[in-house]
């Protein structure tokens, strides 16, 4: 069977509506697959109803009515709820588990699939709810790689799935290292940004201008993949000598307006070390070297 045939024909069973659950489940109502939906709490599954889903009763009789389920939920400690509840239901049937988590916890998940004879794929959903259906989500995936291929023409009705391999955990691995990203850079534009509020400058014109300046990055963050990959560390931002330099001021100015010094004093350690232990040749990606020394 291809890919566009299982995609047309294949009934999907969603379990958790919260935002995330709903968005799924009414986006495979939209594209034409029969879909069932249960949810723990019951009345979350009257709008998917009114827009043509089937509500199940259990959580097990969910699964039993398609190949193919998606499990979408807060948090592990519910997934281990629904999991309890579905038991050999799942048997012969591929789970798709989008629920947020650690590599551990997926592989703990695909273990459970295994024993219980289901085909597991695990995922994170990089989008929010009014995105789901949308080539502007993202779906990391890994796990059982025959599931992908068979049920990658659906995976792509709800956002763009890359395959990362058969182990669960690597999707979790893409997931938690791409939003911890997204978090280091942001929090850090909030400290920046009062900074620049701090010496009169104004935040928004400040942003529009930095925004720019992070549309160059992507050639250097490559850069930098491939320097730690390789263990090789060419001066990427200019020599740690002259970059460590810079880094006292860098302190000072925030340390003198009241703002976070943590992330900047990091960095000047680290050049400190680096120069003292003889690299000061070396660019910034060289300071990965310390990081597992830091504890």
């Amino acid at each position: 069977m291809t890919t566009e045939s299982v995609s047309a024909t294949t009934a999907v069973t969603v379990l958790g509506l919260g935002d995330m659950g709903s968005a799924i489940a009414r986006t495979l109502l939209e594209r034409g697959h029969s879909t069932t939906v249960w949810n723990r709490t019951a009345s979350r599954t009257a709008p998917l109803v009114a827009a043509g889903a089937t509500a199940a009763d259990s959580a097990a009789e969910a699964v039993r009515s398609s190949p193919l389920v998606v499990l979408c939920v807060l948090d592990y400690a519910a997934v281990d709820e629904v999991l309890a509840a579905v038991g050999d239901a799942v048997s012969g049937r591929t789970l798709v588990n989008v629920t947020s988590g650690s590599p551990e916890q997926a592989r703990a998940v695909q273990r459970w699939a295994r024993e219980h004879g289901a085909a597991y794929l695990d995922g994170g959903v990089m989008g929010d709810p009014p995105e789901i259906g949308s080539g502007e989500v993202l779906l990391p995936v890994s796990g059982s790689r025959e599931a992908y291929e068979t049920h990658e023409g659906i995976l792509r009705e709800l956002g763009s799935p890359t395959y990362y391999g058969a182990d669960a955990g690597l999707a979790s691995v893409e997931f938690m290292a791409q939003v911890a990203l997204g978090y280091e850079l942001l929090i850090g534009f909030l400290h920046t940004l009062r900074l620049v509020r701090e010496e009169g400058v104004d935040p928004a014109e400040f942003a529009d201008r930095a925004a720019e300046t992070v549309a160059m990055y992507p050639p250097l963050l490559k850069a930098i993949g491939e320097a730690v990959r390789d263990g090789e560390y060419p001066p990427d931002l200019g020599p740690l000598s002259v970059q460590s330099a810079l880094m006292g001021d860098l302190v000072e100015h925030r340390r003198t307006l009241g703002a976070d010094t943590v992330r900047m004093r990091e960095v000047q350690e680290l050049m400190a070390k680096r120069v003292a232990d003889g690299h000061g040749e070396q660019g910034f990606s060289s300071l990965f070297e310390l990081l597992g020394e830091r504890g």
